[in-house]
């Protein structure tokens, strides 16, 4: 049987024999069932070995914190740093006014320079302060640069013109320069990780 006595019909004297080796048994594992009470589980991953699991509580609450301030920064991001920077301004032209007085004279200089700036329709000063406005930003006149899609890389780092098409008409020697520079040093890398390898 299971409780290790025998089945069936048994005399008195047998089942008392029974009785007093399965208290022995107890007895002599009473002092293991007090250790096993009093012991810490032992968890195990896949492959047998302890876990830590004060470490990898750890290690959760850190990623978590992680994932939390990547989260707060794509939430800032999602809402376009210039709106954010933006409303930033706008808080701090706002917390500007409110340090100001209420009655504004006119020897204000900020008020002065806010309704300078102004433009007002059927304002005939307004077309030759625009016209000025812009003589000015020709007199400090840039060259025009090339605005399109990365240029293939040269070794001197020169940009293209404003007018190139885009089309690449080289003989391909700068793409093997590049690629024989590239596997010189992936080679170079190699030769020391392996004369390393065995520090």
């Amino acid at each position: 049987m299971l409780s290790g006595v025998k089945a069936g019909l048994v005399s008195a004297d047998v089942l008392r024999r029974e009785q007093q080796e399965l208290r022995r048994h107890e007895r002599n594992n009473k002092h293991l069932e007090e250790e096993s009470r009093h012991s810490e589980t032992v968890f195990r991953d896949k492959s047998g070995r302890k876990r830590d699991l004060a470490q990898e509580r750890l290690e959760q609450r850190q990623k978590a914190e992680a994932q939390s301030e990547r989260d707060e920064q794509y939430a800032k991001w999602g809402k376009g740093l210039a709106q954010g920077r933006q409303q930033q301004q706008n808080v701090e032209d706002a917390i500007k006014e409110m340090q100001k007085p209420l009655a504004r004279y006119i020897d204000d200089q900020d008020l002065d320079r806010m309704l300078r700036e102004q433009e007002r329709e059927g304002d005939p000063m307004a077309d030759f302060i625009k016209k000025r406005k812009a003589k000015e930003n020709k007199e400090k006149k840039e060259k025009p640069r090339y605005n399109g899609p990365a240029p293939p890389l040269n070794r001197f780092n020169i940009w293209p013109g404003h007018r190139w098409d885009g089309v690449d008409r080289s003989n391909g020697f700068e793409q093997q320069r590049f690629a024989r520079i590239a596997n010189k040093k992936a080679v170079q890398e190699l030769a020391y990780k392996w004369s390393v390898e065995d520090m």
